[in-house]
């Protein structure tokens, strides 16, 4: 049996997790799986750096309030390394509704539906290996 590669995926505790002074838990609940986080930092992100994150949803009806959203507070920004990290955080994470994410994820015990424009459910993570690289060198490009 041959080792895995470690995979690295982009964790983002966006503002209603910040507001809500979730940060501990999602480091908890990620560190608690078996994952190392290797970078972590807290930032107010730029409309720039949010248009490169979210440059697949241009023009869709929920862009501007989900800019809007993020705009609205810091966030905090982690790389989160470990053998299929990036699908291993997703399921933590919980479907992105809060109302149907399972007891037992990120969204589930912790997000709720707020009847805002866009969904507000705490945490942000990469959907596959591209777009992890892509996603960290936007966040963390001195590591690039």
């Amino acid at each position: 049996m041959t080792a895995q590669k470690l995979e690295r995926t982009l964790i983002l505790v966006k503002p209603d997790g910040i507001r809500r002074s979730l940060v501990g838990e999602v480091i908890n609940r990620v560190e608690n799986k078996g994952y190392q986080v290797v970078a972590l930092k807290m930032i107010t992100p730029t409309r720039e750096i949010l248009a490169k994150h979210y440059a697949e949803h241009e023009g869709k009806p929920f862009y501007e309030p989900l800019l809007e959203f993020m705009l609205s507070g810091p966030i905090v920004s982690m790389i989160a390394e470990g053998n299929r990290v990036i699908e291993g955080f997703r399921k933590l994470a919980g479907t992105t509704d809060p109302t149907t994410a399972e007891p037992g994820t990120i969204r589930g015990d912790l997000a709720r539906d707020q009847g805002t424009k866009v969904v507000q459910n705490i945490v942000h993570g990469s959907d596959s290996p591209e777009s992890a690289e892509r996603e960290i060198s936007i966040f963390f490009p001195e590591l690039s």
